[in-house]
């Protein structure tokens, strides 16, 4: 389906193209016709490969004629210059395509005022705008209506303009996702460059988890194999040879390693035209925020409910009566009151029971973070700096001289068995060594001790190579030198080879039998290990040639490396230091109750050495096992013992990406939440088990990339830190908010509930509430949510998985203050004949003062309460406020707001002005809910959630019941 829907994109737009210029719509019907300088068309690449037509390669002079006809060079690549490489993108496109134009700020307008209560709310506005200015007159009726219109209005815009700057963002956080770093031999040397400057004509290295960037020809490699999914929808693994040359842009490298040549980028490659036509956006919600909206359903069920219960009661006693206007006279009677005055009374109990009510989102925290060693708590600034030949420790490690016959062989070793490379500039200068950085690291101490990479690999013809793999922990290659003698070298962890190695080489190149000197080699790895060193060995032994298969390139390919009777070479320790900055990371996080462990592939006792350096493993701690533990001890237990153990886990050496994976399931059946850093193709299934899969930015492959959630761009644990900082402190500010919301609804609901109950009247009517509703909804959350992440977060223990949204502190807090506004202004709602402030004017005066008087106090006892859901769980809720200037700007913006309704826009929101004795009145109802939250915060709270301790009448009833 993928397939077939590129093939009718593409079809479409040649079909468009052909309108504007003369195309070749079937190249295999027609020779190929020159570009400009190249001798091939850009239609003819892309159909040959898009076709899988092998015919039309060879017609073309196989990859040698493309090499001709694109005018590159399959060793050197192209040359590099910027007229070249313009040219080339004139000629053959850029690698690049159109993306989907993301939605506008009309798109996002559109979709806030969608929701159904504001619908109901402007359609309840616009009829009582209309009979307003009908009995009232334009002058005077269109103040209420209007008033709601604009209310609504401001909440959508701000709405709109919220969601349309995070659309902004998240696009350019998108486009640095997709802007891969990669390397291209161009001039002779390799050089890291943006994917979209791939092009035609490129040649470029591949390795396992690289993503092929654009479509091409497979040139030389060893043991390729590409996973197609992702274009062919069959998870199938294709070895890619001369009789499978073609490469597909978006495929991914599964193992091998090889050199392809660029013919079809951009747009005119099957993957171009799918991203083109696809967009990212899957609009899955995460578990939290089907939480929150859990949450924000039962709320407005209970708020709609009472809204439906409020509109029922009030129009009853419309029409029985019992309702009175502000001058005392009943508002309904039976034959006396016209059609069109009733209408305009129901319109307005109407627009008093409806409310509004939203949800946000969010994300949680880790219990346990599963970290990689290499790259991620340490600096990937590999080194050798201690080598072994034989049994001969070389100081400086670099003399090769020290080595005497045996430098030969290490240095053969060294330049042939690598998938790096070096590169020696003809004019001069630094050599460049380019590689991963173990490759990096030997290719270095290889050119330090004399080695000549290009002519050590001119001189051998490699027959076989065995790419190295994550499981083996080692790779080999075949090579025939020039005397027709076949070596094979094997290089990998130096316990690994070691144990497959029967002889060693002596200080004089001599050989020896290795069984009565194998605790010395042990040792040595033993001794760099605990030095944090990663071990790596050289091994090698002669072949037959008459038993290598014929050199019929498919019997080579099935040919399995001899990897028994070696020969030690060497042994290498490589330092990689911590990160500065690492231990003091992993003491936050064992402070906040989250559990650091490293996973690694590297030595047992490498790791326990580097754990130690990081912090994981406190000094003088238990290092046996299963605290420390090898990955094929922990695969070797049962299912139920590896959960029992995975708890007790802090350091596993020597694991594969299998062990990483039943890790972190035994870990999450155990309860923890868990999160995982990872940077190979392998990780990808742990990063896909994980709770939080974390990437790594600059060393990860495509692959983990596309598994995580998260990429850390430069890869440093201290970064991962600050993802479980952010996380909880996002949490929180979600809970503070949640907090602050329910205590506004729960208060506003109660007293317009009660009033209206009794008498038939309230005291906040629809465009106050939609005032507190801007206040609650959209100036409160962008309020809680700026808050910073402190040092207290990182004090908390995590939060469960399966804890309750709605803390016992919360609820502790919520109904203290909702109680405490609930009693005060209801106080002033049914007792105001008793407070001699509010005895001002007539009857209809007297009571716009109060209920102008209980909007106000409510709106600053919300104020307050801003303050106080900003620490919900510390007396102080002060502290820090000076930092956050948007907290302090959004309090006095609501403030001042606040006063210019009350002073000045009275006609709108049916309020009258306050003299300074109410104001100061108003701010002293307010300012009580400081010192009440704080004695309130001494009340002892259970640990058990609320929600179970309710549970347990309804589970005893059930019970009883079955009994």
């Amino acid at each position: 389906m993928i397939r077939a829907h590129a093939q009718v994109v593409r079809a479409a737009m040649l079909f468009k193209l052909a309108g504007q210029r003369d195309i070749v719509l079937d190249p295999s019907l027609s020779p190929p016709i020159s570009t400009g300088d190249y001798g091939i068309g850009l239609e003819q690449l892309s159909t040959m490969v898009r076709d899988n037509k092998i015919s039309a390669l060879d017609d073309y002079g196989g990859v040698k004629g493309l090499e001709d006809k694109l005018s590159t060079n399959l060793e050197t690549g192209v040359s590099g210059e910027v007229d070249d490489i313009v040219k080339r993108k004139n000629s053959f496109g850029s690698n690049t395509y159109p993306t989907k134009k993301g939605k506008g700020f009309w798109s996002f307008l559109w979709e806030s005022w969608q929701d159904l209560t504001l619908i109901i709310l402007i359609i309840a506005a616009v009829v009582s705008l209309a009979l307003g200015i009908k009995t009232e007159g334009l002058k005077e009726g269109w103040y209420d209506g209007g008033s709601i219109v604009f209310a609504v209005l401001l909440v959508i815009f701000v709405t709109a303009i919220s969601d349309y700057r995070q659309s902004l963002q998240f696009k350019n956080l998108n486009a640095e996702k997709r802007n891969i770093q990669l390397e291209v031999i161009r001039g002779g040397r390799r050089e890291k460059i943006s994917i979209f400057d791939i092009v035609v004509g490129d040649v470029v290295p591949l390795k396992i988890g690289d993503q092929v960037p654009a479509d091409g020809v497979f040139i030389s490699g060893h043991s390729l194999a590409i996973d197609e999914s992702s274009m062919t929808g069959e998870s199938k693994i294709v070895h890619k040879d001369k009789k499978s040359p073609f490469l597909l842009a978006g495929c991914k490298v599964a193992d091998g390693f090889g050199n392809m040549l660029i013919t079809g980028v951009g747009i005119n490659t099957e993957w171009g035209l799918l991203m083109a036509s696809i967009s990212e956006d899957t609009g899955e919600e995460t578990p939290l925020q089907v939480r929150l909206n859990g949450v924000a359903t039962f709320i407005g069920i209970v708020g709609l409910s009472v809204a439906v219960a409020v509109l029922v009661i009030l129009v009853l006693r419309y029409f029985t009566g019992h309702t009175k206007g502000p001058d005392g006279k009943v508002q309904f009677v039976g034959g006396k009151t016209s059609f069109s005055e009733a209408v305009d009374g129901v319109i307005e109990i109407f627009t008093i029971a409806v409310r509004r009510l939203s949800a946000c989102e969010t994300m949680g925290s880790a219990t346990t973070i599963c970290s990689d060693k290499t790259g991620t708590l340490t600096l990937n600034q590999m080194t050798v700096v201690e080598a072994y030949a034989g049994k001969k420790k070389l100081n400086p490690p670099n003399d090769a001289s020290q080595m005497k016959e045996l430098s030969t062989l290490v240095i053969e070793g060294v330049a042939v068995n690598t998938t790096g490379s070096v590169f020696v500039p003809k004019e001069g200068g630094n050599v460049e060594v380019s590689g991963s950085p173990t490759e990096k690291a030997i290719l270095s101490w290889g050119v330090e001790m004399g080695m000549k990479f290009d002519a050590v690999r001119s001189e051998a013809i490699i027959l076989h190579v065995c790419p190295f793999n994550s499981e083996k922990k080692r790779g080999g290659v075949a090579l025939q030198l020039s005397n027709s003698d076949v070596h094979i070298h094997w290089k990998g962890a130096a316990e690994m080879v070691l144990s497959s190695c029967t002889q060693f080489f002596d200080e004089n190149g001599s050989v020896k039998p290795i069984k009565n000197e194998m605790s010395f080699f042990k040792g040595i790895i033993d001794d760099m290990a605990a030095k944090s060193l990663r071990c790596v060995a050289l091994a090698y032994r002669p072949y037959d040639r008459n038993d290598v298969p014929n050199t019929n390139e498919e019997e080579l390919e099935q040919w399995t490396l001899p990897e028994d009777d070696l020969i030690l070479v060497a042994i290498v320790g490589i330092k990689d230091p911590c990160r500065p900055g690492v231990d003091e990371a992993v003491r936050l996080c064992t402070a906040a109750g989250v559990k650091v462990r490293m996973v690694t592939g590297d030595n047992i006792q490498t790791a326990k050495a580097i754990a130690t350096e990081c912090g994981i493993l406190p000094p003088g701690a238990d290092a046996t096992e299963p605290i420390v533990i090898e990955g094929r001890a922990f695969r070797a237990l049962s299912e139920k013992e590896q959960e029992e153990v995975a708890k007790k886990i802090t350091v596993m050496g020597r694991s594969s990406p299998n062990d990483k994976l039943l890790l972190v399931r035994a870990l999450r059946k155990g309860g923890d939440v868990v999160a995982v850093t990872g940077d190979g193709t392998n990780d990808a299934p742990a990063l896909n088990e994980a709770d939080i899969g974390l990437s790594m930015g600059i060393s990860g492959t495509e692959v983990a990339k596309e598994s995580s959630d998260i990429i850390i761009l430069d890869d440093n644990f201290s970064s991962v830190v600050k993802v479980v900082r952010w996380g909880r402190s996002v949490y929180a500010n979600i809970q503070k908010f949640i907090q602050f919301q329910l205590t506004v609804n729960v208060a506003a609901l109660i007293i317009n509930v009660v009033a209206a109950v009794s008498s038939g009247s309230i005291p906040l009517n629809a465009v106050q509430l939609l005032w507190v509703n801007l206040i609650m909804d959209t100036l409160g959350a962008l309020a809680l949510a700026t808050e910073p992440p402190t040092n207290q977060l990182m004090r908390r223990a995590p939060v469960g998985r399966r804890e309750p949204l709605v803390t016992n502190v919360m609820w502790r807090n919520l109904i203290v203050q909702a109680l405490y506004q609930v009693a005060i202004l209801l106080a002033f709602n049914f007792g105001s004949s008793n407070f001699s402030l509010l005895k001002e004017g007539n009857l209809e005066h007297q009571n716009k003062l109060k209920n102008t008087l209980i909007f106000n106090a409510f709106v600053l006892c919300q104020l307050f309460n801003e303050f106080n859901a900003r620490k919900p769980d510390e007396l102080n809720v002060f502290k820090g406020i000076t930092s956050n200037h948007l907290f302090m700007g959004i309090i006095g913006v609501t403030l001042v707001l606040q006063i210019v309704i009350i002073e000045f826009l009275g006609k709108f929101t049916t309020t009258v002005r306050l003299n300074w004795k109410l104001w100061l009145l108003s701010v002293a109802i307010g300012l009580f809910s400081w010192p009440l939250a704080v004695i309130g915060k001494f009340i002892p709270v259970p640990k058990t959630p609320l929600s179970k301790i309710l549970r347990k009448p309804f589970q005893r009833f059930r019970t009883a019941r079955n009994a």
